[in-house]
Order: structure tokens, then sequence, then C-alpha cells
């Protein structure tokens, strides 16, 4: 499913009922999210994986059906809810409780637009993974139509302007306020930072939902901020 059309089209259906049906949305997107680690690292069964930020645990539970050790690490606990996968930590990505190289497998979807340091927080996943180990990072860019996450695509005219634009349309606050828990990432100087590290290899550097030119389309200066929609990093720990 990570690599087909049809895969990438019920993931869009998925994202426009999400308010309705976060639950179905949510399951689909840790099925087609787990299908690629797989695509770049084989089977996770047996594997220690570690889910940073992973919300509610959509993604811990889908790595624990394929036979994965896998673990949440999520520091707001509005966001874990009521019915959290057992041994979930309340943890800050900047500083996990866990030892040098506990994990096979570091995962993180869609965290890296809510840190104010997105290379501290990349130093604490390298941190954590074993040598050889791969970390899967993705993100929504600021550029892409979703980049303004509930008031986009109006973030394109401006943060407090599409913030004030959901406001009047919906009657309530947003959840994402720029340079509070929402940050302007861009995929340009993100590959530059990450290709800089000597503590990680990157493995690719592609668009997480489309199915074909992925990583054609991330190589384009300026296409790929618009077109990316939504960056998946997968990277290797160096051995040091």
């Amino acid at each position: 499913m990570a690599a087909s059309v049809r895969g990438s089209l019920d993931l869009f259906r998925a994202f426009l009922r999400e308010q309705d049906e976060p639950d179905a949305c949510y399951s689909l997107l840790a099925r087609h999210s787990v299908d690629q680690v797989e695509e770049y690292g084989g089977s996770v069964a047996g594997l220690t994986v570690v889910d940073v930020g992973g919300g509610s645990g959509y993604f811990t539970e889908e790595f624990r059906r394929r036979g994965a050790h896998a673990y949440l690490f999520e520091p707001d606990v509005r966001e874990i809810g009521g019915k959290p996968p057992d041994g979930t930590v309340v943890a800050d990505g900047y500083l996990l409780p866990l030892g040098d190289g506990v994990a096979d497998v570091t995962f993180s979807s869609n965290v890296l637009e809510h840190v104010a340091d997105p290379q501290t927080f990349l130093s604490e996943l390298a941190r954590v993974t074993r040598p050889g180990g791969l970390v899967f990072v993705s993100f929504t860019n600021w550029l892409s139509p979703w980049g303004g996450h509930e008031w986009a695509p109006w973030h394109y005219l401006g943060a407090e302007r599409a913030r004030a634009r959901y406001r009047r349309r919906t009657g309530r606050a947003p959840k994402h306020t720029l340079g509070e828990n929402l940050f302007a990432v861009h995929i340009g100087p993100t590959l530059r930072q990450v290709r800089a590290r000597d503590d990680v290899t990157v493995v690719a550097a592609r668009s997480r939902y489309w199915p074909f030119l992925a990583g054609t389309i991330v190589r384009i200066p300026g296409v790929r901020e618009l077109a990316t929609w939504n960056l998946l990093l997968v990277l290797r720990r160096c051995h040091r």
C-alpha cells in the first residue's frame, strides 16, 4: 500500500474525514507508515521500536500487531487520551528516558514541525538508536498545502490572518499558534542540515504520500516545498 496510487487516494480520503472519523483515519495512516518502515528495513517482528510523539498510540499499536516490541513516548497527556498503549511514557522528545542505542527503529510522525529546535530533537532520536539502526522522521513542511494544519491553506496569506479566519469560521480558537506549537520547517534547509550531520546518513528523502516520482520531487528546489506535501526522512545511525 505504501507505494500504490490506490493507497495514497485512500489516505487523502481519510484525511478529509479526519474530524468525523479519526479512528479510521489514523489507523489507516499507521498501517501505511509501518508499511514504509518495512519497505526500507524489512519486517519489524522482534525489533525494538521507539515511537516518539505518537499521540494516542496508533503507530505503536500497529508496530505491536506486526510483532515489534514498540513503546510510545509522548510529551502531551492531552494527546495520549484515555486508552494509551500499555507502557506509554510521558516524556519530552528532547530528553528521552532511554539509554544510548536501545532501539532498532526510532519513529516519529509529524512531530518535527512542532518542535522549536528540530536538530536537537533529531540528535536525541539518533542517540537512542543503535548503530546501523534506522530513524524514520516525517513532517509537514510549511509551504505544503497542509502546512498551516487546521488553518490551511490560508497560511499562504499569513499565519495570523489564517488563524483569524479559522476562528470566524468555526467559532473556536485554533489548536496551533505559529512560533509556539507550530513552526515553519522547510525541506531545503532541513535536508542540508541532516546531510551535514555526523551521527546519521540519509537512506532516503522522499514524499511520504506520493506513490510515484516521490524522490524526484524532493530533488527539485522550490517545487519540493509545495509538491512534496509531507517529507519522509529515512536515516541510518552511524557506527562511531
